[in-house]
């Protein structure tokens, strides 16, 4: 039986191309398939970083004798869940409801009509830890297939009707109000942890979007309770493991509560979103740390992630070359004592030791350390500290490199495109500004088809087959509603209206509620709709952000109307569950707040004064504020229609609910309009 996966463009179906499992890749085909056979379907998901994954893989679907057994009785389907979320989260949400608990690679077993009936997560060669192996489990279900059927055809349809039934009910199309994101810090308050930051316990994962909720309260309120969270989490995690104090990024999660030991993989969504935020935390406080790791953080970004095309690939893998041949999680990242010395020397060694908290004994497995920054690190010196850096690095670029996804996911890049753009405005690096530019000229020509529908991923210039979700939709226009406020380009908001144009007609129904999949996109057996934040925000928030952008950019009243009903959402869940729904707590507060438009004006963009006026607005605090910058007469941006010098000087308007300020010439006046 042939294994059909060598032509597809994920690379996480490519890396099982070669097993003597005779994989399909999820295709009305391969049902098709197990309906001519009368066999169930083996459903397994995962992702090409996922480390789990690659051990079920080795153990399991390298294995000839499991392979045969698989290949004689099931008809096995293998889904990368970052090509196919809308997949991934309807079967996720079966296997969560059945067993309380969910993860990857994820096994589900289908029968021919894609109804689940048994569900699992990693299954081991052997029986261990309570564990059944993947064999007596196989064994398990073939004997349930052919002896039972009947049964397995009641538990099937009874678990689809309980999935189907599954609907959001969010209580209101009215946006949240003062006492609900008051609420909402309240409960974030009582879930932090201060001696650590974050929130909650092991594992610990980066709450970019629960960051940016706190930044904006802060700008919106003057809460300093918001603003000492958001600062000394930020500041943790950039000291602690989590973070590369050598290349900068930041890696998935902490095992443990400390942020010491991180889970290696770094993925493109978590170090856009962190660099983001890490930016508008310099934006708030003019910290230097903020400062450093944002633009190390984007500089990563741009020297590790980016693809010959001119996007950014999803991830590098967590486990790597250990230099025996053996692939080992964080191989690449660790160091003990005597490795610091053999390229440092004695004293160096010593220093750097004392610097990055390597141990004897530790913080990692073996006697190896991950390189943090203890808190009492003292005072170094910071031209030795930078030689001891970079002779760190060369060394450790010698060692064998994580694999690296080149998948281009359109959401992530979206987000990439507007960190970047932001992150290049603040600090003057125009090359930052020129790789948004280059992604979202990427997602243009390769992703949007000539009706402008969205395609999920593409890799190596190929375009991929599966359509975009509300998250793709969502994430593209507000990387293209950042560049248009950075570069005065209206182009790139008349994109991002493109792509709005299908959220209002294609993911949101006549409650104001919004789908993860478009009308017309493949049914599955339910339709999947989750408005809670995972590692990235949902695309149901995401959306109602970029709505409420564009409308403040072109006063467009189905926009906003839709954010507001989406908002309800938040109404309902934000002082219940802060954590969960960060981004949509961030975009209620520039709801509140107006947002406000901006348009600057000059007699030419590269007139200094003019341009000094446009940093000056972009380094506004007033949350989800919008920035219009051009020269005067210009329609390239609707907000720059009849907004005319200042006694020959470039101006800047500022208006809020429907109210406009008058126009200023002054950088310290309207820095003063565009903050609390």
């Amino acid at each position: 039986m042939p294994n059909r996966l060598a032509h597809e463009t994920s690379p996480y179906l490519l890396q099982h191309a070669d097993n003597p499992v005779a994989w399909w890749p999820w295709s009305a085909e391969a049902f098709e398939e197990a309906r001519r056979t009368n066999k169930p379907v083996l459903l397994s998901v995962g992702y090409s970083s996922c480390h789990w994954c690659h051990v079920m893989a080795h153990e399991s679907f390298e294995d000839q004798p499991t392979a045969d057994y698989l290949n004689e009785h099931f008809v096995s389907v293998k889904v990368d869940r970052e090509e196919r979320p809308d997949v991934d989260a309807v079967y996720m949400e079966a296997v969560q409801a059945a067993t309380g608990q969910g993860g990857w690679p994820m096994t589900v077993f289908l029968t021919p009509d894609a109804e689940p009936f048994y569900f699992g997560t990693y299954f081991p060669p052997a029986p261990r830890h309570g564990m059944p192996s993947f064999r007596q489990v196989l064994e398990g279900v073939r004997s349930a297939w052919t002896d039972r059927r009947d049964e397995v055809a009641e538990v099937a349809g009874k678990i689809t009707r309980d999935l189907s039934q599954r609907e959001i009910d969010y209580g209101s199309t009215e946006a949240p109000g003062e006492e609900e994101l008051s609420g909402a810090l309240l409960g974030l308050t009582r879930e932090y942890d201060p001696q650590r930051g974050g929130f909650g316990g092991a594992p610990k994962f980066p709450p970019s979007m629960a960051l940016e909720f706190l930044l904006r309260h802060h700008a919106r309120t003057g809460a300093e309770g918001a603003l000492e969270m958001a600062r000394d989490t930020c500041e943790r995690m950039a000291r602690g493991g989590i973070y590369d104090q050598l290349a900068g990024g930041f890696a998935r999660y902490s095992v443990d509560r400390e942020w010491t030991v991180p889970h290696f993989e770094k993925m493109l969504y978590d170090n856009a979103l962190l660099c983001r935020v890490y930016a508008h935390l310099w934006r708030s406080t003019g910290s230097d740390l903020a400062r450093r790791v944002a633009v190390e953080t984007a500089d990563f970004l741009v020297r590790e992630l980016r693809t010959t095309e001119g996007g950014f690939a999803s991830a590098l893998d967590a486990d790597s070359d250990d230099g025996t041949g053996k692939h080992v999680e964080g191989a690449y990242y660790v160091w003990t004592p005597a490795q610091l010395t053999e390229v440092l020397g004695e004293e160096d060694g010593g220093l750097a030791a004392q610097y990055f908290g390597v141990t004897a004994d530790g913080t990692f497995e073996e006697g190896q350390s991950v390189l943090q920054l203890p808190q009492d690190e003292g005072v170094f010196d910071a031209d030795r500290i930078a030689s001891i850096k970079s002779r760190l690095l060369e060394a450790r670029s010698q060692r064998p490199a994580p694999g690296r996804d080149d998948k281009v996911v359109a959401a992530w890049n979206g987000l990439a495109i507007a960190a970047l753009a932001e992150t290049g405005a603040y600090f003057g690096r125009p090359d930052l500004v020129e790789a948004a530019v280059s992604a979202a000229d990427l997602l243009v020509r390769l992703h949007l088809d000539e009706h402008a529908k969205l395609a999920r991923t593409s890799k190596d210039g190929q375009v991929g087959a599966n359509a975009g979700v509300l998250e793709d939709y969502a994430d593209v226009a507000e990387g293209f509603l950042a560049l248009a406020s950075v570069t005065g380009e209206g182009v790139w908001l008349e994109f991002a209206g493109f792509l709005l144009d299908h959220v209002l007609t294609g993911f949101v129904d006549e409650s104001g509620a919004l789908y993860d999949t478009a009308s017309d996109a493949e049914q599955l057996i339910r339709r999947p709709q989750d408005p809670t934040d995972n590692a990235t925000p949902s695309g149901w928030t995401a959306a109602a952000g970029a709505l409420l952008s564009y409308a403040a950019q072109t006063g467009a009243e189905p926009h906003r109307t839709a954010a507001e009903r989406a908002l309800g959402v938040v109404k309902a869940l934000g002082p219940r569950v802060p954590r969960f729904i960060g981004w949509g707590l961030a975009v209620a507060e520039a709801y509140l707040d107006g947002p406000r438009e901006v348009a600057v004006v000059g007699p030419s963009l590269d007139d200094e004064a003019a341009k000094a006026l446009h940093r000056t607005a972009l380094l506004g605090t007033a949350p989800g504020a919008v920035v219009a910058f051009g020269v005067v007469g210009s329609d390239e941006l609707p907000l720059l229609a009849d907004r005319p010098l200042v006694d020959g000087e470039p101006a800047a308007y500022v208006c809020r609910n429907f109210t406009c300020d008058a126009p200023t010439t002054d950088q310290e006046r309207l820095r003063t309009a565009l903050s609390r």
